[in-house]
């Protein structure tokens, strides 16, 4: 005689499926010339403005531009990818029926959330990859500290917990895959031009630099230039500080209320979600694409 699985044994084999889900798609992903050709071109052009601007000193810091710009650029591009990546990735996976489907499976959502923290999570490493390599070989004084790679680590993992559950929200809300350049593009790039990712934050209004420091992307890039840069450049930052503790409690923060608020829009989304729906969202980007 067989038992019926306890409810914790359900909802790890869920999240056992989801996890093989997601790597089975990041490897899928690695063999796609497309996903290829974005981790080249994405790195070809972060890569290219720092060599043209390689002889540009930063004021009085003695740093070249590379060292100074590099750290936040890789910020900025990670944050865009945690965000949209998810974001379409769950608008398009709404209109084919796959999170149809994932609601009709025991804890199927719970699977699927964990196949997205894992296929996203792991296309942080190709990405970062081909940045750093050419940066490293092109560029001098990158890596100041030599604790500079515990810092990387430890600042990527809490950005991936805060900005993810961020794209899995936006692409939960929109009503479809071409909203998200509105609702999630869009904002991304404002806050990238307003967190410290392309000049100092400094240099904006006052106001300005409040709300940059309210989203998780300004304290992506002031952790990652604070694993990147000396101790003698953390005077170009508010405060004269790297402001390590506040860097963890607001990326904190965010990764707390997105693993609270993210589970409860994709159940929100999943009991609204029909097959009439996905059928006529089907219909509709047939429509849009003609």
């Amino acid at each position: 005689m067989t038992g019926q699985a306890s409810p914790t044994g359900a909802v790890l084999h869920a999240v056992r499926l989801g996890v093989r889900r997601g790597w089975t798609e990041f490897v899928l992903s690695l063999r796609s010339s497309q996903d290829q050709w974005f981790y080249l071109f994405t790195a070809f052009l972060a890569v290219g403005y720092l060599y043209l601007r390689r002889d540009t000193p930063v004021d009085d810091t003695g740093l070249m531009l590379p060292s100074v710009a590099l750290p936040s650029i890789l910020a900025g591009l990670i944050a865009f990818g945690l965000v949209i990546g998810p974001a379409y990735s769950l608008a398009m996976e709404k209109e084919d029926g796959t999170l149809l489907r994932a609601k009709a499976v025991p804890h199927g959502l719970v699977g699927y959330f964990a196949g997205q923290l894992v296929l996203h999570s792991a296309s942080l490493v190709p990405q970062t990859i081909a940045v750093l390599v050419p940066s490293f070989l092109l560029f001098d004084d990158l890596m100041a500290h030599s604790s500079g790679w515990f810092t990387v680590a430890w600042v990527l993992v809490l950005g991936l917990l805060a900005a993810l559950p961020i794209g899995m929200m936006v692409g939960a809300l929109v009503p479809s895959v071409q909203k998200v350049g509105m609702w999630g593009m869009l904002p991304v790039m404002v806050l990238a031009g307003i967190s410290g990712i392309f000049y100092p934050v400094q240099a904006l209004w006052g106001w300005v630099q409040v709300v940059a420091q309210v989203f998780p992307m300004y304290w992506l890039g002031l952790g990652m230039r604070s694993a990147f840069l000396p101790d003698s450049y953390v005077g170009a930052e508010i405060g004269d500080s790297w402001r390590t503790w506040e860097t963890v409690a607001v990326l904190g923060t965010w990764a707390v209320v997105g693993a609270l608020v993210a589970p409860a829009l994709l159940r929100r989304m999943a009991r609204r979600q029909s097959g009439s729906q996905v059928a006529a969202a089907r219909e509709a980007a047939t429509q849009w694409v003609r």
